[in-house]
């Protein structure tokens, strides 16, 4: 029986929204992967973490539930290895988020965090706001409508007011930057990255990039996943056509599905070297 006995758990369907499959995909063959290096791998929902089933001393996870991430950051108290890290999870929190990354001075859009139920019209007006996205600030994202762009500060009025409607007492207003929308994932301390532009962003109106700064983009990455303490991640940036780098948003542990074969190797790999280091 192997010594290295690591719990993996799995992320609840409500927070993967059209991507229960991918995300499902990802854990089981990153579990293959540390089986392959001599571990013993149990595979959990996080109702079954909740219940208390989850005693491994090493967590490798996928969680969002509010429950799941206030036992994640137990775990580490005790000293149990957890990969990400349920404090680094709750940093992803898009409120949480926007203040970590501005305060560590990471490239991001101008952003202002609101009350669902405060008037805003003015305010965005007086600082220049017509395209911006509004996003739930309280929670990972549920629902499509969690993320949406508007087009003037009239409308972001009608959607917050929809987002107090549906309970949501938090929401932060980013400014739209203009450029070129890339798909990037990595890990921290390990040499795995890889970008992509998405198909959804190969219209016409696109500006054309002849030469990406790779270096510097994993750099800049890197640099936010640290600074909100994820370890395994993903997420989304802007390349304005002056060549700035902008992150938009960053995942705790995406899908990896364009990338999985490659990535789970990598994530077995710096499970490992985490081990190690511990021990």
């Amino acid at each position: 029986m192997s010594e290295i006995k690591i719990a993996a758990v799995k992320r609840s369907g409500v927070y993967s929204p059209n991507h229960i499959g991918n995300d499902t995909a990802i854990l089981n063959v990153v579990a293959e992967q540390l089986r392959k290096r001599g571990c013993e791998v149990s595979l959990y929902s996080e109702e079954e973490l909740a219940a208390g089933k989850v005693d491994e001393r090493i967590v490798v996870n996928m969680c969002r539930e509010p429950r799941s991430i206030d036992i994640l950051q137990q775990f580490e108290e005790e000293g149990r290895i957890v990969i990400n890290s349920g404090f680094g999870i709750e940093n992803c929190l898009r409120e949480r988020m926007t203040r970590i990354l501005v305060g560590n001075n990471i490239p991001f859009p101008e952003s202002i965090i609101v009350s669902t139920d405060e008037a805003v019209k003015a305010r965005l007006t007086k600082a220049g706001f017509q395209r911006c996205w509004i996003k739930r600030a309280d929670s990972h994202t549920k629902h499509k409508e969690d993320v949406t762009l508007v087009r003037h500060p009239v409308e972001a009025q009608e959607v917050l007011q929809e987002y107090f409607l549906r309970g949501i007492k938090r929401a932060v207003i980013s400014r739209h930057v203009e450029g070129r929308l890339v798909k990037f994932y990595g890990i921290v301390g390990a040499p795995f990255f890889q970008w992509l532009f998405p198909h959804s962003d190969s219209d016409a109106g696109s500006p054309v990039l002849t030469k990406i700064d790779e270096e510097r983009m994993q750099k800049i990455c890197c640099d936010a996943a640290e600074a909100l303490d994820v370890k395994i991640f993903g997420g989304d940036c802007i390349i304005t056509p002056e060549g700035e780098m902008i992150i938009v948003h960053l995942n705790d542990w995406p899908s990896f599905a364009p990338c999985r074969g490659e990535a789970a190797t990598g994530i077995a790999k710096a499970v490992m070297a985490e081990i190690k280091s511990r021990q």
